[in-house]
């Protein structure tokens, strides 16, 4: 019966699929065809910068499919150590100039001298700071803005910059109020609208995944013992050594418990991490990957029995809904984003409390419950179905089209 039931699901997914691209082809068709644009993305960071995360893949994605229909899309980003200036990746060009920090007044300068009155669209990406793009570009003009900052700014930034960054964002923001945003949460509209920005000019899109989703999922896939998984970079404002710390409290009621870390970072937090896993007491039961490809990805996406977020914040909780593709229900804090990837008690829970030892009780309670934890992991991978690219696109195709 369960694989009448997979095979049923398989085809209404497929279906929707081919039939979102559909309508994007039946909507927007004829005007992409008829009017193909250029468009540039300021953004500090690209796909394939070591401090990429989920912003970096929307943001590729969308680059990529939009190149596929036949417009052209530069996004010009910060240079990082053994980094190309410039390539073609995925149909779209990316060009590198400046750094981390130095990457505002590089992109302004380089707009002026070479791509000034080339784009029918400029994207100006908030991920921290903008780059205030409506200021120097005639062009018609959008933000993308995937989460503000807020109390992040405590856990990326050192004093002064943090407290500084922390005050004068809401001044900056009033700046930019007047624009069009595209945002991928309602929580990070509900945000952008305490600071200002108009509801009726904020528009919520999908995400999506960059791997296919699992055709059927099957509760033999998964490790031998019971295993928790921790998916992204090593950073204060990811608070992995809370996913540790909660760990080692469910470890007490599950002996057999494992933990996977599957990220990098650098840094002081970094080697933060690094130590505590090598002096927990269940340091043999932790497992300290670096950095995975996709194809490795998936793999551990799929064979986990739990993925585990602990953020400060998120635009949306990408690693929730990758792990939800592969039939992988997702245990989260009550935070902006990762609240609106997981429907508590359906696809996961969400914490009561954001701490440790609320995160442990969580864990212990669905794995010891066989019935609770298959209902979750099947509705998961059911509602994944609902967040994809195709969907995406077609969304941010619709916005592109008023707009220009």
């Amino acid at each position: 019966m369960e694989l009448i039931w997979n095979l049923v699901f398989e085809i209404c997914d497929l279906f929707v699929i081919w039939f979102l691209e559909f309508i994007c082809i039946l909507e927007l068709g004829s005007w992409s065809l008829n009017k193909l644009v250029n468009i540039l993305w300021f953004t500090w960071k690209d796909r394939k910068n070591p401090l990429a995360g989920g912003a970096e893949v929307v943001s590729g994605e969308l680059a990529k499919r939009l190149a596929k229909r036949g417009h052209k899309v530069i996004i010009l980003t910060a240079g990082f150590a053994g980094a190309k200036h410039e390539e073609k990746t995925g149909g779209y060009r990316v060009v590198r100039v400046g750094n981390r920090w130095s990457v505002y007044l590089a992109a302004f300068i380089y707009y002026k001298r070479h791509l000034q009155g080339w784009a029918d669209i400029v994207i100006d990406e908030i991920n921290t700071i903008p780059f205030f793009a409506k200021y120097f570009v005639k062009e018609k003009n959008i933000l993308v803005c995937y989460q503000l900052c807020r109390e992040i700014w405590f856990h990326q930034m050192f004093f002064p910059l943090n407290l500084l960054g922390y005050v004068i964002e809401p001044f900056y923001l009033w700046l930019l109020k007047d624009r069009t945003v595209i945002t991928e949460s309602r929580s990070t509209k509900l945000d952008l609208i305490k600071h200002g920005f108009s509801k009726t000019k904020i528009q919520v899109i999908s995400v999506g995944t960059e791997f296919p989703r699992a055709k059927k999922i099957n509760i033999k896939g998964k490790f031998k013992n019971p295993t928790l998984l921790y998916l992204g970079t090593l950073r204060s404002m990811k608070r992995p050594d809370q996913t540790i710390k909660a760990f080692e409290i469910a470890k007490n009621k599950i002996p057999a418990l494992q933990l996977v870390i599957a990220g990098q970072g650098k840094g002081l937090y970094s080697r933060f991490v690094n130590f505590m896993v090598k002096n927990s007491a269940f340091a043999d039961s932790i497992s300290l990957l670096g950095r995975i490809s996709n194809k490795k990805k998936v793999t551990i996406l799929r064979e986990s029995h739990l993925l585990l977020a602990t953020s400060v914040k998120e635009g949306w909780g990408l690693t929730v809904t990758e792990a939800a593709s592969q039939g992988t229900p997702a245990v989260v804090y009550d935070v902006d984003g990762l609240r609106d990837a997981v429907l508590h008690n359906k696809t996961g829970l969400v914490c009561r409390k954001n701490n440790p030892n609320t995160m442990a009780e969580n864990i212990v309670k669905i794995l010891k419950d066989k019935k609770l934890y298959n209902r979750l992991r099947k509705n998961a991978w059911k509602e994944s179905k609902n967040v994809n690219f195709g969907r995406s696109c077609k969304e941010f195709m619709r916005i592109i089209k008023l707009i220009s």
